[in-house]
């Protein structure tokens, strides 16, 4: 079919030269018919290279074309009023139109690879959500508590799934093991539920980095190209993009961030769940999950205690509470001020 196409427009652009010859030169109209003819298979072969050019390679060829000729145009604005014969301006004129149309046409065809659409449009509009766009790497997706941060309303706006995240999802998803599978599809579960989401904007990129292998390498390597702050709980991904200027969202910070604040002295009650590293302690977990560690509470795993709080031990990876059995703390105060 597109081969019948190109034959109608071969005839076409052959009769239009022919009848534009008969009524300008007469007798040339053979000439014309093959002039038209020509300038049909130069369009034909324009059309083939086309399709082989990425997208952004044309934008950029025809932008860098447009600001060429506009260039020109208004360099030779002084050369026409210059008392100059006419065949040197007209031929200057050509000359200029032609090396700067040709110098944009080339310029914008190799950068337009590297041009970034959503820049533009930021140009022309106020602040929006694309100025907030945050990556979501595959680990916080897995995780499932970035879901029930964005029902609360404490995370709007664009976020981003590159391609290479979902693909990597999507082979947890696959994968022999039953555990990985489960958590792949876990979060494939997790991506559906903040599609729904009317406050948000989930937009999956094709832009990759054939050239960068690791995937955390590549959603670092993205996020410097968007300017967007990257959402994970990875530590090792936490601190490589921060050392490459990438601001992150890391959903452990947030929530050590929000757990109750604890004092040395406090009391507290903790159900002994197992003993610990150290000889005669136990250990127990708040609701939120922090863990606390007794002090000579081996001996009372399975049950309830009061505890008196010792010291807090805050990290990156959370925060551990470090408590005594509060008889046993109550009786040293005593026995202390007694001796004073």
């Amino acid at each position: 079919m597109i081969n019948i196409f190109r034959t109608l427009f071969l005839a076409v652009t052959a009769l239009s030269g022919y009848f534009i010859f008969s009524g300008t030169f007469q007798g040339q109209e053979l000439y014309g018919a093959g002039l038209g003819l020509s300038f049909g298979f130069l369009a034909i072969i324009l059309e083939l290279a086309v399709r082989r050019a990425p997208v952004r390679t044309l934008t950029g060829a025809i932008l860098g074309l447009a600001v060429g000729i506009l260039l020109a145009g208004l360099v030779t604005m002084p050369i026409k009023r210059l008392p100059l014969p006419e065949v040197f301006s007209g031929g200057a004129t050509f000359l200029v139109f032609a090396v700067l149309g040709y110098f944009g046409l080339v310029f914008g065809s190799r950068k337009g690879n590297e041009f970034e659409y959503g820049r533009l449009v930021k140009v022309f509009k106020a602040k929006s959500d694309d100025e907030y766009v945050k990556l979501l790497d595959t680990s916080v997706i897995i995780d499932g508590r970035i879901a029930d941060i964005c029902e609360t309303g404490f995370l709007d706006g664009a976020f981003v799934i590159p391609q290479f995240i979902l693909h990597e999802l999507q082979h947890v998803a696959d994968s022999s093991d039953p555990l990985k599978r489960a958590r792949g599809r876990r979060g494939l579960d997790v991506l559906h539920r903040i599609q729904k989401m009317p406050s948000l904007d989930v937009r999956v990129v094709d832009k990759d980095f054939p050239n960068i292998r690791e995937v955390d390498a590549k959603l670092v390597a993205l996020a410097q190209t968007l300017n967007a702050k990257v959402i994970t709980n990875d530590f090792n991904l936490n601190k490589v993009a921060e050392l490459q200027g990438v601001s992150v969202l890391n959903i452990n910070d947030l929530s050590n961030a929000v757990k109750p604040v604890v004092l040395p002295g406090e009391s507290m009650k903790v159900f002994v769940l197992k003993e610990g590293k150290e000889f005669g302690q136990g250990v127990g977990y708040l609701d939120d999950g922090t863990m606390i560690v007794v002090e000579n509470g081996r001996k009372h795993i399975g049950k309830n205690v009061d505890v008196s709080v010792t010291s807090v031990l805050q990290t990156t990876a959370g925060r551990m509470i470090f408590t005594r059995l509060r008889d046993e703390a109550e009786r040293e105060e005593y026995q202390t001020a007694n001796a004073g």
